[in-house]
């Protein structure tokens, strides 16, 4: 090895050193799509000053985006490792196994070369359940093959079609008769630790009531199957949004991450950091950054603080309180639900102004720890329409509240409650028995 190659294998191990893994104990923020001209230094320091850690999106063989990546201690899930696969509308579902025979995966496997910056290989996206269980094969043949290497499978939203379709949608996308199956049958056949999904709330604004019923019922669909199956969950919010559309305001950003968390995700992956789909991405078509930057790093800002307390948690239920208006999961739907609400350490939780909230109810994941926690987000206008300020009531012992802000003074009331400042769209983590 001349001096040259000698001192640029020796750059290299040096970065690949300073690079961090995937750590799942941590709060994950990610993004979709980088664009060719958006992988300068600059653009992926960047990144990691808008508290991203990891892109879905980049080549596996783009050696220099991942030193960069390396050295500014972004992560990587990579295409191009194995062949891809998208559902799309469904045309080829049940046929993975004769476009991407085992033969394939083991050639991309045989053909790898590891990279510190490479967090997972992408394997695919919104599979049918027709092609779950080669799926499963095929991830436990690159377990074998690729030993040490996670592996990404992103599955379809609750509005993907099934037995009846309309419009260009002339197959049956999800292979199951309802999105329930979609997911149990996922969790059967795919022996990977976390189901992920996007779903975007905002893509039809004058159907939105019954598209965020969708969205609640997406969530407690896919929640459910983590906490029974001991998955992690992995969600997918928009930062972008439909041509003609407005770009997302900041507080319609934050009400998808918290409401996510009230449900227990581990993950957040934003789509889209450059364009992949749809406009007004947090980059424009030449690399420079849109007004979605800004409002994305104040809101992954307040996520960051959020992180290292919530995740010393587990969701294991979650709960709807103060909605008046009948079931979120269908306004058409009567539904008797709680005004305020009474969950192990904490007793009478509820909105001053009898705003909805999504309650989500923790345990710690130190067995050693009896603390509990809630995470609570604000779900009065999540379209942002009216946002309006008030007190988050509650009772419990030795309570502690955290915010996007950081810790939160709690103040006890005349009458032995507590209260804390909230606000439309926020989140906070309360905790009691540390």
């Amino acid at each position: 090895m001349n001096r040259t190659n000698r001192t640029a294998a020796c750059t290299l191990a040096a970065v690949c050193a300073a690079a961090p893994r995937m750590d799942s104990s941590r709060l994950l923020i990610g993004a979709y799509c980088l664009q060719a001209n958006a992988r300068t230094e600059a653009h992926v320091k960047a990144i990691r000053d808008c508290s991203v850690d990891f892109i879905v999106g980049v080549g596996v063989d783009d050696r220099t985006t991942l030193n960069l990546f390396a050295k500014h201690g972004v992560g990587a899930i990579v295409n191009g490792i194995v062949p891809g696969w998208w559902g799309g509308d469904g045309e080829n579902a049940g046929m993975l196994r004769e476009k991407n025979p085992p033969d394939v995966y083991s050639k991309g496997a045989a053909a790898f070369k590891d990279h510190p910056a490479i967090w997972a290989a992408d394997i695919g996206d919104e599979p049918s359940a027709l092609d779950f269980p080669y799926y499963g094969e095929v991830v436990r043949q690159l377990n074998r093959e690729l030993p040490g290497v996670p592996l990404y499978l992103n599955l379809y939203p609750n509005y993907a079609s099934v037995a009846r379709n309309t419009g260009k949608q002339t197959v049956n996308q999800l292979g199951a008769t309802t999105y329930a199956e979609h997911v149990a049958e996922y969790c059967r056949h795919v022996p990977l630790d976390y189901i992920s999904y996007d779903f975007y709330p905002y893509v039809e604004p004058a159907s939105f009531d019954s598209f965020i019923s969708k969205c609640y019922d997406n969530f407690i669909l896919v929640a459910d199957a983590c906490r029974r199956t001991g998955r992690g969950f992995w969600y997918i919010p928009q930062v972008n949004s439909r041509e003609s559309h407005p770009p997302m305001s900041e507080n319609r950003l934050r009400f998808q991450a918290c409401a996510a968390l009230s449900f227990g995700a581990e993950a957040i992956t934003w789509a889209c950091w450059c364009k992949g789909w749809w406009t007004n991405n947090v980059l424009d078509a030449a690399g420079a950054q849109t007004e979605q930057y800004a409002k994305l790093k104040t809101v992954n800002a307040e996520l960051k603080r959020l992180g290292p307390e919530y995740m010393k948690f587990r969701s294991t239920a979650t709960h709807f309180v103060g909605f008046r208006h009948g079931s979120p999961r269908n306004p058409k739907e009567a539904a008797a639900l709680p005004a305020a609400l009474d969950a192990g350490f904490f007793k009478g939780v509820r909105a001053s102004n009898g705003a909805p909230l999504l309650v989500g109810e923790m345990s710690a994941r130190d067995p050693a720890c009896s603390a509990r926690a809630l995470f609570v987000t604000a779900a009065d206008d999540p379209e942002d329409a009216k946002p309006a300020s008030f007190e988050l009531v509650f009772r419990a012992p030795s309570a502690k509240a955290y915010g996007g802000d950081g810790p939160i003074t709690v103040k006890e009331l005349p009458d032995g409650s507590c209260s804390i400042p909230f606000r439309s769209c926020q989140g906070v983590l309360l905790v009691s028995g540390e």
